[in-house]
């Protein structure tokens, strides 16, 4: 299930993703989240995200 709130999202979070090209076998990619990239305050699909080493994708959930 996706974050869909940006307001859960903060920046130097640990992440896990869905890349791009990742969204039809639903493979998984960790990270820290270096910036926010959707502007809307919600998006059904999940709020997207570069990661520290550029790798852009959308939060599927929330490490502690």
């Amino acid at each position: 299930m996706a974050i869909t709130n940006r307001s859960q999202i903060e920046i130097g979070a640990c992440v896990q993703v869905v890349l791009k090209q990742d969204q039809r076998t639903g493979k998984l990619t960790k990270g820290i989240v270096a910036r926010i990239l959707t502007n809307s305050s919600n998006h059904p699909r999940g709020i997207k995200v570069m990661l520290e080493d550029g790798l852009v994708g959308r939060v599927m959930s929330i490490e502690n």
